[in-house]
């Protein structure tokens, strides 16, 4: 599993780069709902009789990182305006740019961080929603099935699937009624699939014996996810169109397989790529908080090499000129590469004094 969450991040950073129109609808038809499938996948039982243990782990993981980093964004957000890496010229695809903060908008967006995990600079952590997506669908799960649990006589197969199906079933009413959930961005709509994916790999790891690795069934769905995404099915972040509700879950299972079984071949041939992608896979967070300033120095070589305006390293995630060119590869090896490093660089200076004092405290003691 841990080779199989290094090929979904490696995916994530390169649909973020912006890459040929099919790799990028390729990977956004599957490679969210993959996360939450592996998270529920790893959900444990004993939750279900200790669920305010499942909680506080929850939050320390999701919740504490989640503001942390927002909060450390949100303090550098007029520095990296001051330097021109955030401007008022350029922004994401559609247009938009970003401005200086005023105190009055920062503490604003700080109340925001804190209590709906929303706020979050949308420009150098715009996928920090993946903390509050997984938190709440981890949580509402798991009440979900306490509630089920205690009103019906269904087995553990049986609350599981009735909740995939309360998923479906509340995003097409609020499809029908252009509802969404106060107090969540986005509506709840990605949280809301996000518990359906969660279910799904609960279910998964109960009847995964049943899925054997067989090269022809990769190649089966890997074939399903490009006509997918040649056809342009939606990932999570999609608009609420009625087709969704059958076209989603269907890429999201169907490419977490293709992921899966590719993971497992890997796995079994061992090697270099074997033990790069399970670190990748085991430190897909800091891949996740850093990328998008990763982005930013590629975006200087990029700028550079094609003697564009420098404000263009302001441009949201990458910069989309010359955007059928290669340059897509160097982002995707650079926020997936510089995140690491930095973070392992960091880690290991960061204990370097406490090693220090307890080497002197020893060497006294003796």
């Amino acid at each position: 599993m841990s080779v199989c969450k290094g090929i979904a991040i490696i995916l994530m950073v390169a649909g973020h780069a912006e890459g040929p129109e099919l790799l990028t609808n390729f990977i956004y038809t599957f490679h969210m709902p993959l996360f939450f499938i592996a998270a529920g996948y790893f959900f444990s039982e004993k939750y279900l009789a200790d669920p305010w243990s499942f909680v506080r782990k929850r939050f320390g993981g999701l919740y504490v990182p989640f503001v942390k980093w927002s909060v450390i964004y949100l303090l550098l957000h007029n520095v990296w305006h001051a330097f021109g890496i955030l401007n008022e010229t350029y922004g994401n695809w559609t247009g938009g740019v970003t401005h200086p903060y005023s105190l009055h908008e920062a503490l604003s967006r700080l109340l925001k961080i804190v209590f709906t995990m929303s706020g979050y600079d949308e420009f150098m952590a715009g996928a920090f929603w993946f903390f509050r997506g997984l938190l709440v669908a981890g949580i509402a799960y798991l009440v979900l099935y306490k509630i089920i649990e205690g009103k019906t006589r269904l087995g553990p197969v049986g609350i599981v699937v009735t909740i995939m199906i309360v998923a479906v079933g509340f995003n097409a009413f609020r499809f029908a009624n252009g509802l969404s959930i106060p107090g969540i961005p986005n509506g709840g709509l990605r949280e809301t699939w996000g518990m359906f994916f969660f279910a799904a790999g609960v279910l998964f790891r109960r009847y995964e014996h049943l899925f054997a690795r067989r090269w022809w069934l990769l190649l089966l769905s890997f074939l399903a996810i490009l006509w997918s995404g040649k056809m342009h099915f939606c990932g999570m972040n999609n608009s609420g169109h009625f087709k969704n509700l059958l076209t989603l879950p269907l890429t999201g299972a169907v490419g977490f397989l293709m992921t899966f079984w590719a993971a497992g071949y890997i796995s079994a041939a061992g090697g270099w790529l074997s033990r790069m992608l399970a670190y990748i896979g085991n430190n897909t967070l800091d891949i996740l908080l850093l990328h998008i300033p990763a982005f930013k120095i590629v975006s200087l070589w990029k700028i550079h090499y094609y003697d564009l305006d420098f404000l263009q390293i302001g441009s949201h995630m990458v910069i989309h000129e010359n955007n059928t060119d290669f340059f897509w590869v160097m982002y995707t090896i650079a926020g997936v590469a510089i995140p690491l490093a930095l973070m392992a660089v960091w880690r290991r200076y960061a204990t370097l004094p406490k090693s220090v004092g307890r080497l002197v405290s020893g060497r006294s003691t003796a």
